[in-house]
């Protein structure tokens, strides 16, 4: 609402009556003269040039239709005594109320200025040098009212601010919004690089699941060929000892008359194109049976029983042909100690040329081979054996023990089970024995020469109920036999019916296996030491081995 009689203060009325249109903003009348500023409206920064750039953007009075007071409820222009400055306004020309500028005719801080030189208003120019106001309504009638009863709303598009404007602290009334910078340089550029990064992977990733066989086959598979080498091997490597002695080991297949019953062993050629083997292996040919040998090159020939002795399980055969077969070496047990390494040759189950390994596990073990019944018509052997972990299996009885310089050092015999039974046809646990090849030196030459082996004895009866320390000699005759043979090597040496004794060459006794076992190790004519106990009182002897006066021969 306007009032025509009012006085004009020194503005000019508007000739434009529409509410969107721009306003004019004329310098102030009666004003002292000050140094002019910069306003709002001159793009350039002319001072106090409002009068074509219009009102700025926030302008909400208008000098066609008054400047309305903020504090004043009559409306009056520039009555702010009771109310005082509203806080948007940046000075007041009577000094009082807050202002953000500083007194004085001083730059306001916001480069922002006032057409009389009075303290900025918020970019609002009045005629008079009132304060402004915002426009918000007069409830007096006088002024414009942003919004009602026709009053014109402010201009749509204000321009520049002139140079050296800048908004007030804080923002226009409340906190001050300072522009977002953006992100640096350098985090752009690693941004990028891991960007890249993760899409390279899970390319990778996806060209793997696209292109990988489904079935888990790849058509261009390879391992590259093998790589050259040569089959030489030290001579005394294992492989070295092996291909050797592997000549002149042999298998051997046996059948009784109709083949009815079959046994199959091993052996090794000895001088003159013999082969020494285990008793137990040829025992069925020895009533009309057959004996076929194959040799390492696979050749085959049949063979003869030249002698055997049951009580050492050894035997002497003789081949039709040897094919050039080389003869074995033949070492000496009385150089075998514990740990020293060995290697068992034969044919377990058949397959032959087999080569295992081991160590000596213990030496003068007694083992009895063979029927303790005597249902076989044959007495069993009795071996103080050579122990060894090298692998032996049934097949390999008769096989060469050699040493790591390729001598035989016993002859493959018997295997222990867990039913703590001696017998040659069970699985190897470790625990194999073999016939020092000192005694079947011995009686491989007696079995060639008489075709029978010569019996060691030492001419005493023992008697098998002591459970004492020791071997105790019967106190009485046994089986129509005393119990010391009159003119025997005990009985030359002392020895008396009850005597128990302790130790034979130092080895204490277990039971009286173990002294027959070691006794029938010895050859004929060696001599031993026993020590004894008569009485409560020990005693050392020393004996002379013998053997049956004569030999009965056996046919070959």
């Amino acid at each position: 609402m306007t009032d025509e009689t009012r006085p004009d203060d020194g503005r000019t009325p508007s000739d434009n009556p529409d509410p969107q249109g721009r306003p004019e903003f004329l310098p102030a009348g009666d004003q002292p003269e000050r140094r002019p500023e910069p306003g709002w409206g001159a793009p350039s920064g002319e001072p106090g040039d409002t009068t074509i750039y219009g009102s700025p953007p926030h302008t909400f009075g208008s000098p066609e239709f008054g400047s309305p007071g903020f504090g004043s409820p009559e409306g009056v222009r520039g009555d702010t005594r009771a109310y005082e400055t509203p806080s948007f306004g940046f000075g007041n020309p009577g000094g009082e109320g807050p202002s953000y500028a500083p007194p004085g005719p001083e730059r306001p801080p916001y480069g922002l200025s006032s057409p009389s030189g009075e303290s900025p208003s918020y970019g609002f120019a009045s005629p008079s040098g009132e304060n402004p106001s915002f426009g918000f309504g007069n409830p007096g009638g006088e002024g414009p009212a942003f919004g009602r009863h026709g009053t014109p709303p402010p201009p749509q598009r204000a321009l520049g601010m002139g140079a050296g404007w800048a908004p007030p602290p804080g923002g226009f009334g409340g906190a001050m919004t300072l522009p977002r910078r953006g992100p640096s340089t350098s985090f752009l550029v690693v941004l990028a690089v891991v960007i890249a990064l993760v899409a390279s992977l899970l390319g990778s990733v996806g060209t793997y699941l696209l292109t990988r066989p489904g079935s888990g086959t790849d058509p261009s598979f390879n391992l590259g060929a093998a790589p050259t080498g040569n089959t030489n091997r030290p001579p005394e490597s294992v492989a070295g000892v092996a291909s050797r002695v592997l000549p002149s080991v042999v298998s051997l297949e046996v059948g009784n008359v109709g083949n009815t019953e079959g046994a199959s062993g091993s052996g090794f050629l000895i001088k003159d194109g013999y082969v020494v083997t285990n008793n137990h292996v040829v025992a069925l040919a020895a009533k009309g049976g057959e004996i076929k040998i194959q040799f390492n090159n696979r050749k085959t020939t049949t063979a003869r029983i030249v002698g055997r002795d049951p009580g050492s399980d050894l035997a002497v055969v003789k081949p039709e042909e040897t094919f050039g077969t080389p003869e074995i070496r033949l070492g000496n047990s009385e150089e075998v100690v514990v740990g020293d390494p060995v290697i068992a040759i034969g044919s377990p189950l058949g397959l032959t040329g087999t080569v295992t390994t081991g160590i000596v596990s213990s030496l003068n073990r007694p083992v009895i081979a063979g029927d303790e019944s005597g249902a076989t018509g044959e007495e069993p052997a009795y071996i103080s054996a050579i122990q060894t972990d090298a692998a032996i299996n049934p097949g390999n009885s008769g096989g060469p023990l050699v040493n790591a310089r390729g001598e035989v050092v016993g002859v493959n015999s018997a295997i222990a089970t867990l039913s703590r039974s001696v017998t040659s046809q069970s699985g190897s646990i470790g625990l194999g024995f073999a016939i020092p090849v000192n005694q079947a030196r011995r009686v491989a030459q007696e079995l060639v020469t008489t075709g029978k082996a010569k019996r060691p004895k030492i001419g005493i009866v023992l008697d098998p109920e002591w459970r004492g320390e020791g071997v105790r000699i019967a106190s009485g005759n046994r089986s129509g036999r005393p119990p010391v043979d009159a003119g025997g090597p005990a009985e030359k040496a002392g020895l008396k019916a009850g005597d128990v004794i302790l130790e034979v060459d130092g080895l204490r006794l277990q039971d009286g296996n173990e002294l027959i076992a070691l006794i029938r190790s010895k050859a004929p004519g060696s001599k031993i030491e026993i020590k004894y106990e008569r009485d409560d009182q020990e005693h050392i002897a020393t004996l002379v081995v013998s053997a049956d006066e004569e030999p009965v021969p056996t046919p070959s």
